[in-house]
């Protein structure tokens, strides 16, 4: 009879952990959260079957009481504040490049660009990317078109 109440107990103390867990932590519906259910109602199960229908009810409604109060608690109190990511990027590539580079500007690549990569204008590291071509690190390029972040670029034959 102890190890009937045992079973139960972390049967359901488990399962309702994992139905927290994944609404706290995994986002979606995903094996965590249904196996909590589950074990949940096994322990359910077994204390109907091992310990009777009276001690049954009482467990059910003892489980669904507990899984109330910690999903309220879980999602009004701040018990979770220090497990949320709160800082914010804001930062975004190539951010001032609106107020220091023209087009026809000449600059050189730090990486090769396939056809996105790293070029050199002004002593300054940007972003950068072709229309398609492929070039090698140390490649002269210049400015074709300038937008939204977005600096394309062209091999510089002329050097």
């Amino acid at each position: 009879m102890l190890l009937d109440w045992v079973t139960v107990i972390l049967l359901i103390g488990i399962g309702l952990l994992l139905i927290v867990v994944e609404l706290i932590f995994v986002p979606g519906t995903t094996i965590v959260g249904i196996l909590g259910f589950v074990l949940t109602c096994i322990g359910i199960w077994i204390s109907y079957a091992a310990l009777g229908t009276t001690t049954g009810h009482v467990v059910l409604a003892s489980t669904v009481l507990i899984g109330t109060i910690a999903f309220v608690y879980s999602f009004r109190s701040d018990s979770w504040a220090r497990f949320a990511l709160k800082n914010q990027m804001r930062n975004r590539v190539n951010e001032e490049f609106e107020y220091i580079l023209t087009i026809g500007d000449i600059g050189k690549t730090v990486s090769a660009l396939r056809p996105q990569g790293t070029a050199i204008f002004a002593e300054k590291r940007y972003e950068v990317q072709t229309q398609g071509e492929f070039l090698s690190a140390n490649t002269p390029v210049r400015i074709i078109k300038l937008s939204h972040n977005k600096i394309t670029v062209e091999e510089n034959k002329l050097t």
